[in-house]
């Protein structure tokens, strides 16, 4: 796929390497030449433009982009204006940054409908990850249902997913699990290796330190990982 992203702040950078690693083509667009300058080895292109200005604009190959992300953080100004030229432009799919509620509700006012908040979504997964017992990660779908990853509790290890009774006890369906083992690198130093072991069934057995990722009602989740 091809992407467009707009503002190459710590967001957008580290969003169009991931996309870049990904095998994606990836443009990084933004109006300061030192930040053009110091991540163009980092994504596909980089362009110096000002994307307020709908007819700088009209130079980017916006019919050939399956999506375009507008990443501008600080200047909420600069965000609306880029994201307005955007949308002057009819770009096949928009994605757009809010920094807050104000921000978020002029958004929704212009007609946006995909908009993200990096700085309150990482905080809601680490509230999950350091209050929840035994978790590793999550992923929140609402502010009831997600996806959490978390160690197997002792009370299950070396039960089956049908002894452990965690889809009839605790309403939570385990997708797979997770294996951590350790390995050296070419110089001895070692690291942690995660091997997912595929779709999980009724006779999946839960070992020590296994990581389960699950999906269910975060209370129910959190009454799965309670120590009895």
């Amino acid at each position: 796929m091809k992407f467009i992203i707009i503002g190459l702040g710590n967001f957008g950078v580290s969003l169009g390497e991931k996309l870049s690693r990904a095998g994606h083509e990836v443009i990084g667009v933004d109006k300061d030449i030192t930040n053009v300058e110091a991540n163009k080895e980092k994504l596909t292109h980089t362009i110096c433009l000002d994307c307020k200005d709908v007819q700088a604009t009209s130079i980017l190959p916006l019919k050939n982009t399956d999506v375009v992300i507008v990443c501008i953080g600080e200047d909420e100004g600069a965000n609306l204006m880029a994201t307005a030229s955007m949308k002057k432009m009819n770009v096949k799919r928009l994605i757009v940054r809010a920094t807050s509620p104000l921000h978020e509700n002029i958004l929704e006012a212009m007609g946006i409908e995909e908009i993200i908040h990096p700085e309150e979504e990482t905080a809601n997964r680490w509230t999950k990850n350091i209050t929840m017992n035994r978790v590793v990660d999550s992923f929140c779908l609402s502010d009831e249902y997600g996806l959490i990853e978390a160690t197997v509790p002792e009370k299950f290890v070396g039960k089956t997913l049908v002894e452990a009774r965690i889809k009839s006890e605790y309403e939570v369906v385990v997708l797979t699990k997770i294996k951590i083992s350790e390995s050296e690198n070419s110089i001895g130093v070692k690291r942690k290796v995660k091997t997912v072991e595929g779709v999980a069934s009724s006779t999946t057995v839960l070992d020590e330190n296994d990581i389960l990722v699950m999906y269910g009602k975060l209370s129910d989740i959190k009454r799965l990982l309670k120590n009895d």
